[in-house]
């Protein structure tokens, strides 16, 4: 055998991959699987001599050529539309020069899965998984950009939302647009608490799913931002940010999808922290941006002012209509081109939703391979009028997306739609105490970022105020320019942990052992962080000290919220209320999120009152612990990947049985 023929595994010759509907092969496929199995044996002895087979790897270096007893199975002539068993060689090892890569790197309806005997994906899980073992990177990049545009927009307001108030009624006295800041941060919130169960619900249906649901709130978050950026009053920004937090049950559908793109445990401890990791990067990001965007003809005069280079005669006429707008405009449209990205390159993950047509997903796959073509076209060509395996692959991927996911023929693929667990069914134990330890720690956590946007600005106690160890009062007396630094920096102290330090402590340790070890660091951080305002106003003192606080927080946070999240999705008590549980796990956050804030300033103010503001943060540590306590109460369930092959167990036997 020549060095240019093509090299098979004999394994190969025995897997059997369905192709449904039409494709682009022989009426005489049949006799060519005869023939190829008549020359198994003379292609075992070119390839491999007398060595057993079955010891050696696929060969590399395939050329492109095909074997003419191959050729009959990629051949260019059309069969009818019944429904044909094709044996066709799969998992073959393509030189880098040929290989042509999927429109996706995992593309599920592909045909010949191209696997890389190197990986780290080992299914004993003895070897900690890497980030670029993650399965389904394409479709979790795109979870990744749409979950980042929400931070972006709700911390870019912080910059600014003071003084749009402010431009609503000047009138005002301080302390009434604080109050009513604190009205729009929570109208938010709480809208949110109220519907995204129901959204949650919704993405368990067939009709809806997860991806219709995902758009609606991406949609609909992209819209209210620009609308409370051309805002004219308090109750018009008002309605924008209460319609914003109805609509958007992001958070909670994409970690459901997440759940079902990454179902083996090893990965998840990754792929759940993708999600943490665009919050902290929009809590640095999001405040800058806004900061830099808003007012811009105040901050920027000479581009978009009278005379400007944008703004000609008279400036730019809706950026001093409405000088807050424009970091909304930003924001509205990068969540919009998240959007687009959803529809075009998002594949549906629920169980049967996600064999119905989606044109969205069809027309993308229909660009990326047309614009992958032009650009590969010039150097690599079908020789002697036969496709390669991977050309032939893909036209065939490609008809199947055109067609819609839904095959053909109806009995080569059964999807039968199991009736959803009933709603009563889904709160077992388990799940209820999970779901309040998730609360527990989402208030305190959440108390404590909106604590520290008051402690730290508010003027330090006289002195001689002090009247024990814990009676005194007093803020950290930290200059507002700087407070966004310090809040930076919290931020920026958990990216290298979620990234280089949690996967290899949740490896070490697992989810509910990484949960129990690390939540105790807050209550500790809770405990000293009103003895900040007793540090000597010093730099080389009071930048260490607050550092070291807020480093017990910031690795609290880093290793308990996605333990958290993984916990809630592993409770599940089955796949089909998957979205209802993390629907219900939002709506607790959210209402978290609004609760502890509230309670949080109340309890601060009355500590400064009656000097003793360390009272709010001993409670928050009290509460911690009870949360700490609680994850002793818990276990993590198994997951769905167990759960599906349980389900698939039952289905084959279920079939069995009708078939007898």
């Amino acid at each position: 055998m020549s060095s240019s023929e093509t090299r098979f595994s004999p394994a190969n010759l025995h897997e059997d991959v369905e192709f449904h509907g039409e494709s682009n092969i022989r009426n005489n496929s049949e006799d060519a699987v005869v023939a190829a199995e008549a020359d198994r044996e003379s292609l075992q002895t070119d390839l491999y001599g007398d060595d057993d087979p079955d010891s050696l790897t696929d060969l590399e270096g395939f050329s492109g050529h095909s074997s003419e007893s191959h050729a009959h199975l990629l051949g260019q002539n059309s069969i009818d539309q019944r429904t044909r068993k094709v044996h066709v060689p799969t998992n073959l090892q393509l030189s880098p020069q040929h290989r042509q890569p999927s429109c996706t790197e995992e593309e599920e309806a592909g045909v010949a899965n191209i696997v890389d005997p190197t990986s780290d994906d080992n299914p004993d899980g003895e070897k900690p998984v890497s980030w670029f073992s993650l399965p389904k990177k394409s479709q979790l990049a795109i979870l990744t950009i749409a979950r980042l545009s929400e931070p972006l927009t709700q911390t870019s307001l912080q910059a600014y939302l003071f003084y749009q108030l402010k431009s609503f009624d000047p009138s005002l006295p301080d302390s009434a647009i604080s109050a009513r800041a604190g009205l729009l941060q929570g109208s938010f919130t709480a809208a949110q608490f109220v519907t995204a169960m129901i959204w949650g619900r919704l993405a368990d249906t067939h009709f809806m799913g997860r991806k219709r649901v995902l758009l609606v709130g991406l949609f609909g978050t992209s819209f209210t931002c620009v609308g409370f950026g051309f805002s004219h009053s308090f109750v018009t920004a008002a309605i924008f940010r209460t319609m914003g937090g109805a609509l958007n049950s992001n958070v909670g559908v994409m970690r459901t999808m997440i759940a079902e793109l990454v179902v083996e445990k090893k990965y998840q401890s990754r792929a759940f922290l993708l999600q943490p990791m665009c919050f902290n990067i929009g809590v640095i990001i999001g405040p800058v941006l806004g900061g830099l965007l808003a007012d811009p003809l105040g901050s920027y005069p000479g581009l978009f002012g009278p005379g400007s280079f944008f703004g000609g005669q008279n400036g730019v006429w809706w950026m001093k209509k409405w000088p807050y707008a424009l970091p909304n405009v930003i924001s509205g449209i990068f969540t919009l081109i998240s959007t687009i990205a959803v529809f075009f390159g998002l594949d549906e993950t629920h169980e049967t939703a996600k064999y119905r047509s989606d044109w969205g997903r069809a027309a993308g796959k229909s660009i990326w391979r047309y614009l992958k073509y032009r650009r590969s076209s010039h150097n690599y060509h079908p020789i002697d009028g036969t496709y390669d395996v991977q050309t032939a692959v893909e036209s065939i991927d490609l008809e199947r997306s055109v067609q819609g996911s839904v095959p053909a023929t109806p009995s080569a693929i059964r999807v039968p739609r199991r009736k959803r667990m009933p709603f009563r069914q889904i709160w077992t134990r388990n799940v209820l105490l999970t779901l309040l330890t998730y609360f527990v720690l989402a208030i305190h956590l959440s108390s404590f970022n909106a604590l520290t946007f008051v402690f730290l600005p508010t003027p330090r106690a006289p002195e001689g105020s002090r009247r024990g160890f814990f009676h005194f009062g007093g803020g950290f007396g930290m200059p507002s320019s700087k407070v966004g630094v310090a809040t930076a920096i919290i931020g920026l102290l958990g990216l290298p942990l979620q990234i280089f330090v949690y996967p290899r402590v949740h490896f070490r340790l697992g989810t509910l052992k990484s949960l129990r070890a690390f939540v105790p660091f807050s209550p500790f951080a809770y405990i000293f962080v009103p003895f900040l305002s007793l540090v000597p106003n010093r730099v080389y003192l009071v930048w260490p000290a607050l550092a070291a606080v807020f480093s017990l927080q910031v690795i609290s946070r880093t290793f308990s919220l996605p333990a958290a999240v993984i916990l809630v999705n592993n409770s599940v008590p089955d796949p089909s209320v998957l979205g209802t549980v993390h629907g219900v796990a939002q709506s607790v956050v959210s209402g978290a999120r609004t609760l502890g804030p509230v309670l949080g300033g109340w309890g601060l103010g009355k500590g400064l009152q009656y000097n003793i503001v360390g009272a709010v943060w001993w409670a928050l540590a009290a509460l911690a612990l009870f949360g700490w306590g609680l994850t002793w109460t818990i276990f993590e369930g198994p997951g769905l990947e167990k759960k599906q092959v349980d389900q698939s167990s039952e289905r084959e036997e279920t079939e069995d049985r009708r078939s007898r």
